[in-house]
């Protein structure tokens, strides 16, 4: 058995942790571990950020490189301790966006335990979404000589490696099923994007029927029914590997703090409902929220869901992990939800955040990828909005970096 093999089990090992936390009933739950990926970490790539304006004492744009940042989703593929993570559509705006190219990252953390550990994280590519063979069905950046709006020519990479950019989809999700290709879940149609193990779109982006988005590519003239940024953020992928579940963001018009949670047969390659405002399952948000950021499956009917509100630093007030039941439903047909994580008030006994108070606090804004590893144990990761995140830093003014931890939870209803 590899050292990092042996480390990771020691540090998802609820008995241990609890043994070296020192701390024999866990009033909340408990910080097993962290790692750190410093806000200035870039790879070669194409010129990004040059429709940004300065932030955070960082100024654009980047030079032949891309930043690895804005992680918001989060997969385990085969349990031995390296991630794969998606990077969104970029610096926050499709309009801000088009020379980020849209990649998935491998992550290995170096986790600082109980038992010790540096905290650090390697990454590196693993793969860039495109479409050589043109399934998108509209323009794509890498179609124009110039950038949306701009007389900046588009870079030769994206061009000619047909990469899909910030301003062509904001991927937000992704699953890995078991033929071995990927889904994307996507907030500008909303999409569903289906790419082999290299990232290649294998066919047309399948819509959510009956739902149109303000920056859906084919809205025409439409009247959209979803809000802009309300599209797919979540998708969890059933326990046995044969459903999809994305969830929307925010509400469709006129359904008030209703979230939606729609089902993807990947056998039959379609959605199960008729109606997008009948969906198979109905969530309902905490009014402190303003959104769900995350779904993740725990088993065959237990869901983990993030909700959040927009504050971050000493303005973030709620940071949320609630768990559903599938087949538990209230008098109004919406998913019994249950606190299960405060994410501003997380034990820290063993001071791994190194904070001194026994307490840690995960502030970011944008908290969108949690993974389930083992035995009560997940893992989140930030989305940091490079450079503009300031959840953290805020006395020194520093951008935010990715922060990955390991939460203990507490024992499931």
């Amino acid at each position: 058995m590899s050292i990092r093999r042996a480390i990771r089990i020691w540090a998802l090992s609820p008995l241990v942790a609890l043994l070296l936390a020192g701390c024999a009933d866990r009033p909340k739950p408990t910080l097993t571990g962290i790692a750190l990926l410093p806000a200035d970490r870039f790879v070669r790539g194409p010129t990004s950020g040059q429709f940004i304006e300065p932030a955070n004492g960082r100024t654009p744009p980047f030079q032949r490189r891309q930043p690895i940042q804005g992680f918001s989703a989060l997969i385990d593929p085969d349990g031995l301790g390296s991630y794969l993570a998606l990077a969104d559509n970029g610096f926050g705006t499709r309009e801000n966006s088009a020379d980020f190219v849209l990649v998935v990252y491998e992550l290995l953390p170096h986790f600082r335990i109980a038992l010790g550990g540096p905290g650090t994280i390697e990454a590196a590519p693993w793969f860039p979404l495109h479409d050589p063979d043109g399934h998108a069905g509209f323009p794509i950046v890498a179609d124009m000589e110039f950038y949306p709006g701009s007389d900046i020519p588009v870079d030769p990479l994206i061009r000619n490696g047909r990469l899909l950019t910030g301003a062509d989809f904001d991927v937000e999700s992704f699953r890995l099923v078991a033929d071995g290709t990927y889904y994307f879940g996507d907030e500008f149609g909303p999409f569903l994007l289906h790419t082999d193990n290299t990232g290649k779109l294998l066919e047309p982006p399948i819509p959510l029927p009956g739902v149109w988005s303000p920056q859906h590519p084919l809205l025409g003239e439409r009247e959209p029914n979803a809000p802009r940024s309300g599209g797919f953020e979540g998708m969890a992928l059933s326990a046995d590997g044969t459903k999809l579940y994305p969830m929307l963001e925010r509400s469709l018009v006129g359904q008030g703090d209703q979230l939606n949670i729609y089902e993807f047969d990947l056998e039959m390659q379609e959605f199960t409902h008729s109606d997008p405002y009948e969906p198979p399952f109905k969530y309902r948000m905490d009014p402190a929220a303003v959104g769900v950021s995350e779904i993740t499956a725990l088993d065959e009917s237990l869901f983990l869901v993030i909700e959040r509100d927009e504050g971050q630093g000493p303005t973030a007030e709620f940071k949320k992990v609630f768990l559903v039941n599938l087949d538990e439903v209230d008098g109004e047909g919406f998913l019994v939800k249950t606190e299960v994580i405060d994410l501003l008030d997380i034990a820290d006994p063993g001071d791994l955040a190194r904070t001194g108070t026994g307490r840690f606090t995960f502030p970011y804004e944008t908290t969108e990828a949690l993974v389930v590893l083992d035995s009560g144990v997940v893992g989140i990761i930030n989305d940091n909005n490079y450079p503009f995140g300031l959840g953290r830093h805020v006395s020194d003014g520093q951008p935010d970096d990715s922060e990955f931890i390991l939460i203990q939870m507490e024992p499931l209803p």
